[in-house]
């Protein structure tokens, strides 16, 4: 069902508008064959760059359309109600593209953000490893000086659209300090000795590849690094707590579908002679999930909000991800329920939405990072 949203602006509602529109009527058709058959939609991407969506939160002059972090994040939210693992898709790119924007030059940006932000070209955040996940001070990759540009050595793991980017926003250690010795560098998915592993089976999010990233000498021009020698590990943490509000809207965005899935069969399904949705237990329930979705809602645009304002939003970036990531497990779980034996089958979507709504919880950092990050702005 709808959204009654209250957007800043009327330019605002009606782009939010037209990627709902977009979504229902191109996306989410075509999401559960997609799903089915693990099928990446390249496509899907390109035309939300030609809506704009990709470049929502980003300059005019570079193709954007400067529109404040709480719009995009709504539209987000409408685009992971119809596909979820395309709109997982897009807040990791927009999180590749928020990397440049605030920590490149001039000229890296002129280069590539509208390139970037047309959807012309798609991104991947390569951070994560096999053995650095929530610690990335663990980080073992490597990128040393090499005739004026840097040698790149090492793996990534869990790499959203591995095998399908076109580039990598790659971390990787240029100094031995665990905090200051990380460099970010912007790498072609062309270079060479790039390449990619088999894509993980994962129990949902199945249209999106999650892959190892494999680094063998890879040579990368010092153009390319983006920010300071040794920036890496602030530039890293700043775009994930971007990335996290993404994720909490994409995590939104799929609480409601199940919502709206659940109750169309309540009204629908008879039991003793009436709709089940007439009896009062499941009323509670029902209610329960909206209030749920609702909140997880509240919680991203507070923060957005806050980034807006140029305000501090790390703790306020937590709070939201895992406010609204739990509730996307709790409410699919009980849209399953409200269905009975059809919500484990594939005949409806429940089931789906309840296989998505784990990923949300890890990725991103995961919910017991999340606590930390709060108890530490807390504790000071």
């Amino acid at each position: 069902m709808a959204v009654e949203r209250l957007l800043p602006t009327p330019e605002a509602a009606e782009l939010v508008g037209l990627v709902s529109e977009i979504a229902r009527e191109q996306l989410a058709p075509r999401a559960s064959a997609a799903e089915e058959a693990g099928e990446f939609p390249r496509d899907a991407f390109r035309m939300l760059g030609e809506t704009g969506l990709l470049g929502m939160p980003y300059p005019e002059r570079f193709g954007g359309l400067d529109q404040p972090y709480e719009v995009y994040l709504q539209a987000l939210e409408e685009v992971a109600a119809s596909w979820m693992s395309v709109g997982v898709g897009v807040s990791v790119h927009v999180m590749t593209c928020s990397v440049l924007l605030r920590h490149g030059t001039p000229e890296q940006i002129e280069r590539w953000l509208p390139e970037l932000i047309k959807g012309d070209l798609l991104g991947a955040y390569a951070l994560s490893e096999p053995s650095a996940g929530s610690d990335i001070s663990a980080m073992t990759t490597r990128a040393k000086r090499d005739n004026g540009g840097y040698q790149l050595d090492g793996t990534k793991a869990w790499i959203s659209h591995a095998g399908v980017a076109d580039y990598y926003v790659t971390f990787a250690r240029t100094g031995e300090d665990p905090k200051r010795g990380m460099s970010c560098l912007l790498v072609p998915a062309d270079a060479e000795g790039l390449s990619s592993g088999t894509p993980e089976r994962k129990m949902g999010l199945t249209a999106s590849p999650t892959a190892q990233v494999y680094f063998d000498a890879v040579r990368v021009d010092a153009d390319r690094r983006i920010g300071d020698e040794g920036d890496g590990m602030r530039i890293a943490l700043a775009a994930l707590d971007s990335g996290r509000l993404g994720i909490a809207a994409c995590a939104t965005g799929l609480a409601r579908a199940a919502l709206d899935c659940a109750v169309d069969y309540a009204k629908e399904r008879v039991q003793f002679g009436r709709p089940i949705a007439e009896f009062e237990g499941l009323q509670f329930l029902l209610a329960e999930m909206a209030a749920a979705v609702d909140t997880a809602r509240a919680t991203y645009l507070y923060a957005a909000r806050k980034r807006d304002a140029g305000l501090d939003f790390t703790r306020d970036a937590a709070v939201a991800k895992l406010t609204a990531t739990d509730a996307a497990m709790r409410v699919t779980t009980d849209a399953v329920q409200v269905l009975g034996g059809y919500g484990y089958t594939r005949d409806f979507p429940a089931e789906r939405y309840m296989r998505e709504a784990k990923a949300p919880q890890i990725f991103e950092g995961t919910n017991q990072i999340q606590r930390l990050v709060i108890a530490r702005r807390l504790l000071g």
